[in-house]
């Protein structure tokens, strides 16, 4: 079989194990049914997610031209303490930011490489802690827009992680940890005005992941250097796949990418 398209981060579904998807204009894969078998990934040209161009890939799939004017990748999408839409005032696209910035927040920890504090829009639980590889997380408050979403996790930065170390998480080197413990520690630490929201009913999410076998050491597929590449696939965790030699391809990182994807046996 062979599938054809423009890459985009894979879509999930939570289940026991996660289920992986890639779609396609014309088609689409579930990705967990390559586990074991020997796939071709060779690329094959850009188009850029936002405008459709036939243009080089600048970041997170998009062109230069897109990076640097569209509202979907501000400064306030990576830094959410840089949120201002909920003050009318405008980044790039002040009706964008409005519909994305003012709703339902959740400030999370997540047991990726160690334990992490993150944020994501409340729609986006569990996609967000699946996308990062997460082997549990758990919500330690809800609020109403990014902004305050933002300042609790630059108080909490003081205290855990914001980055997800990709080579342990791929290796699956995770330490144990009581997210439930840790996120009442957590509490102390919220800025007053985001405490209002912290809640005590709340119970630890556990993540399983479609993996053969971890690997010891992890060497990182790029299509730049690497076009063409053959391998046996041996999992599926966060957005990279990860292969019998220990070679992992990280999905989102390839966005706007198009590729064409053999399945040899």
């Amino acid at each position: 079989m062979t599938y054809q398209g423009v890459l985009q981060k894979m879509q999930t579904e939570l289940m026991n194990p996660i289920q992986y998807y890639l779609v396609f204009e014309d088609s689409f894969l579930n990705v967990n049914q390559l586990l074991n078998k020997e796939i071709q990934i060779k690329f094959e040209g850009f188009q850029c997610l936002n405008c459709g161009l036939q243009k080089k890939i600048f970041r997170q799939g998009f062109c230069y031209d897109c990076f640097m004017s569209s509202p979907a990748v501000g400064d306030w999408i990576m830094r959410p303490e840089l949120s201002t839409a909920h003050l009318d005032i405008e980044d790039r696209d002040l009706s964008y930011e409005k519909r994305v910035q003012l709703q339902p927040h959740v400030v999370y920890l997540a047991l990726s490489s160690d334990v992490k504090v993150g944020v994501t829009r409340k729609t986006q639980v569990p996609t967000r802690w699946i996308d990062q590889g997460a082997v549990q997380a758990v919500p330690i408050v809800e609020v109403p827009n990014r902004y305050l979403a933002g300042i609790a996790e630059v108080a909490l930065k003081n205290h855990y992680a914001d980055k997800t170390s990709w080579q342990k998480m791929l290796k699956n080197d995770v330490p144990e940890a009581d997210l439930l413990l840790e996120r009442k520690k957590a509490f102390e630490w919220l800025p007053e005005e985001v405490k209002q929201h912290f809640s005590n009913n709340i119970s630890v999410l556990d993540l399983n992941f479609p993996v053969l076998e971890y690997p010891k050491k992890v060497k990182s597929l790029n299509l730049d250097k690497t076009p063409f590449f053959t391998g046996k696939v041996s999992g599926i965790k966060g957005q990279y796949l990860l292969f019998e030699d220990g070679t992992v391809f990280n999905v989102r990182s390839n966005e706007g990418y198009v590729v064409k994807i053999n399945v040899l046996n």
